[in-house]
């Protein structure tokens, strides 16, 4: 049966018994997945194909794409990238920047990993590829070329939308695929915490400082996909990678994983690679917003990830019992209450110091970046405040950036002075009367050729 409020509270109630009855007949079970990393060997898994929400898991493409970009040499850790309108929007999680903001990729990636910022997700998407929807087309042939069949994206967040869909299975050959061509960024995954002023922002992920040989990798949640999370972990040389996908709560599937790391520990082979597993049944994802949320906010909720490591279950709670009922018990991991202390990683806004490079915004049309050209870099730039909307304290004196915007085509000229002078109403149409009459008037005075103006251009949302 669908997990909800009234389960979880009759489980917590009955501690063992509620094992037992569990492993006596069989139950709904959303999808989980545990692979060896090397051996490419799926040791465990329910419904691994199934299509789901990814919610923040798609951060995880968001940053194979960034870090695929630098490969290619589009841009640098250290190029700066400038939070636009459009980022600004975002709901929460997010840092709060304002529009004309800049963060170094390097920081934006830390931030991202730890705290899976939204608005900092598009302000990478549109740095790189312009917009978000040029993005998305990135993610898409990324995961198209790693052999993600039930994946598709359409924004770098996960925001849920409808056509936003991935699978356990894709999530586990994307964490692979990070961990195997990026290898020297594997560090991104097991910050415990970030510095940015005076905040310290812990991360989401619940395995971290309370697993042993936990080292990532992301968390996600919304409603409509419940609680998510790719987890890797390593004992002695040897890698698992685990998938839990719509969770009743933080704290239940930062246990499941604890479990179905334990029982990857535990066993030697497996039944086939990711690749052999079979396709899913339905191409719909299911809504677990009833199951997850009920009557509660979703904000709320999603407040909750940061403090997912309370109080845990007195007893393994493998869903649908089916891990329970058909592996040899090994030692169980409980996962302490108390958070772990990490000594933080600094981040800051604003370029590195001295930084003379190209600096990234989203472009005036969509699409990529010209096939001839490593980086965007605006004109004119101009200092900002590098304090976010949030009140965070400002970064050093030094590193405080300069606002640079998208330099202005001839074309997207004409097309803001044509709409400024369209005649709009009655305040547009006296303004018109009042241009005629000038131009009229110069005419009668023997002036030759069109007249002179300014124009004011601002910045254009994207």
């Amino acid at each position: 049966m669908p997990f909800g409020a009234c389960a979880l509270a009759r489980r917590a109630a009955i501690g063992l018994a509620a094992i037992a009855s569990i492993a006596a007949g069989p139950a709904f079970a959303t999808p989980y997945l545990v692979v060896d990393a090397d051996s490419d060997q799926v040791l465990f898994q329910n419904e691994a194909t199934a299509v789901w929400y990814p919610a923040s898991l798609t951060k995880l493409m968001t940053l194979y794409v960034a870090l695929d970009a630098v490969r290619a040499g589009r841009l640098t850790l250290d190029t700066p990238l400038v939070v636009s309108p459009r980022a600004a929007r975002m709901p929460p999680s997010k840092m709060g920047f304002r529009p004309g903001t800049q963060v170094t990729l390097d920081n934006a990636l830390k931030m991202l990993m730890v705290q899976s910022p939204n608005d900092v997700a598009v302000m990478i998407a549109e740095g790189i590829s312009g917009s978000v929807e040029a993005f998305a087309d990135s993610m898409n042939e990324a995961a198209q070329r790693l052999g993600m069949h039930e994946s598709h994206f359409v924004n770098p967040n996960g925001l849920h939308n409808p056509d936003h869909v991935s699978s356990a299975r894709d999530m586990a050959i994307l964490a692979r695929a990070l961990l195997r061509e990026f290898p020297e960024h594997a560090d991104l995954f097991d910050i415990g915490a970030i510095q940015l002023g005076n905040r310290i922002l812990h991360n989401h992920n619940g395995l971290l400082g309370r697993y042993p040989g936990a080292d990532g990798m992301k968390t996600g949640f919304t409603c409509p996909a419940g609680w998510n999370l790719v987890a890797s972990a390593n004992h002695d040389g040897r890698r698992l990678i685990t998938v839990v996908l719509g969770a009743p709560s933080a704290r239940l599937r930062n246990q499941e994983a604890a479990d179905l790391f334990d029982r990857g520990f535990a066993t030697g082979g497996g039944s086939g690679t990711l690749e052999s597993l079979p396709p899913p049944s339905s191409s719909q994802a299911p809504n677990m917003r009833a199951d997850v949320c009920l009557h509660r906010s979703a904000a709320v909720m999603a407040a909750a990830e940061e403090e997912a490591a309370g109080s845990v279950p007195t007893a393994p709670t493998g869903r649908g019992g089916v891990l329970l009922a058909s592996a040899p018990a090994p030692a169980h991991t409980l996962l302490p209450s108390q958070r772990p202390h990490f000594d933080p990683v600094k981040v800051f806004v604003g370029p590195v110091q001295g930084w003379k490079g190209p600096v990234l915004a989203a472009r005036p049309s969509a699409g990529s970046l010209p096939a001839d050209a490593k980086a965007y870099s605006g004109e004119n730039p101009g200092t900002v405040e590098d304090k976010p909307s949030t009140g965070a304290a400002s970064a050093p004196e030094a590193l405080k950036s300069a606002v640079v915007t998208p330099p202005l085509t001839a074309r997207r000229v004409k097309a803001m002075r044509a709409k400024a002078l369209a005649p709009k109403g009655r305040a547009k149409s006296s303004l018109h009367a009042a241009a005629a009459h000038k131009v009229d008037k110069s005419a009668k005075a023997g002036e030759a050729g069109p007249s002179k103006r300014g124009t004011a251009v601002t910045q254009a949302n994207k």
